[in-house]
């Protein structure tokens, strides 16, 4: 079946490698985002992929913006999310006064357009819901870009939380009788890239540097994120402690994000993958370590989906 997805937030750090991979697979493939702007390299520069992707402007969470496009479309890419409510992309002392505001008592309001429930949550089920009001005969996928649990403390639990509540939300959808709905949800950890982000590279070599040691413990051994995972802590708002979240980020490996956009499209292709995608199913679907899930003897990071958070 030819393939004609829709990316939203196509022009963004994973969106247009998406892009770009599917443009490379003979795909037709439409982007929306704010701006509507084509994809820009940090330089300035506009590759000659950019110019085979129809580049629209449009709001998520206003299905009118957008209503036009959505016929005929097979597959769509939900790659939008913030990992700090608040303008954290400015530069390191942005992204330091969003971390603070993050965690002071008065958060971003929940309903307000920035926040993580507008933006992680809202704005997926406003596309899926538009996508489904429009008949077809064949069988769609719906990708949304979700993410490891790695980042807590560190991040506010509401980060995670939106996102494990738009997944449930999007299933609820899916096992609809005559949804013709393949729902998939990607659970990439710590995404990097030398060139369009150089900061990201020395935190992603010392994420897979505590990745692969932890990976060498032998079973019999209490390597740091089981014991992590054993300190008696309860759940909140029904997610694991965050003890957990810091086990997970020692032992889940990061990815270059053109890696991942590769694991995305290759799961779209593959009508046998539903569901969770963790970081070891997209390894495993790009061609690397597909012996390592059976090897691995850290438990295995929760993988359900639950409305309970």
């Amino acid at each position: 079946m030819a393939q004609h997805l829709l990316v939203v937030g196509g022009n963004g750090f994973l969106g247009s490698n998406v892009c770009k991979t599917a443009v490379a697979k003979g795909w037709k493939v439409t982007s929306i985002s704010k701006s509507g702007k084509p994809y820009l390299t940090p330089s300035g520069h506009t590759p000659a992929w950019t110019s085979q992707v129809s580049w629209n402007g449009a709001s998520a969470n206003e299905p009118k913006t957008y209503a036009d496009l959505l016929p005929g479309v097979t597959s769509v890419v939900h790659t939008l999310g913030v990992l700090l409510e608040g303008n954290y992309k400015a530069g390191i002392g942005s992204a330091l006064s969003a971390l603070a505001t993050a965690h002071s008592p008065n958060p971003l309001s929940k309903g307000s357009s920035g926040s993580y429930e507008a933006i992680n949550r809202d704005s997926a089920i406003s596309v899926l819901d538009a996508l489904m009001e429009v008949p077809s005969d064949v069988r769609r996928t719906f990708a949304y870009i979700s993410a490891a649990d790695i980042f807590r403390p560190l991040i506010p639990e509401r980060y995670i939380s939106t996102k494990r509540q738009a997944e449930y939300s999007i299933q609820l959808r899916a096992v609809q009788q005559d949804s013709h709905l393949r729902a998939l949800y990607f659970r990439p950890g710590f995404m990097f890239h030398p060139h369009t982000r150089p900061l990201s590279t020395p935190v992603a070599s010392l994420l897979d540097l505590t990745a692969s040691l932890s990976a060498c413990v032998p079973s019999f051994l209490p390597s740091p994120g089981r014991m992590l995972r054993t300190i008696p802590l309860s759940e909140t708002h029904g997610l694991p402690p965050a003890t957990h979240a810091i086990a997970n980020a020692l032992e889940t490996r990061p990815m270059h994000v053109e890696s991942v956009a590769r694991a995305i499209c290759a799961a779209i292709e593959l009508d046998s993958v539903a569901g969770v995608v963790d970081v070891d199913k997209m390894r495993e679907l790009i061609g690397w370590d597909k012996k390592r899930a059976a090897q691995q003897d850290a438990p295995v990071p929760d993988s359900s989906l639950s409305n309970d958070v």
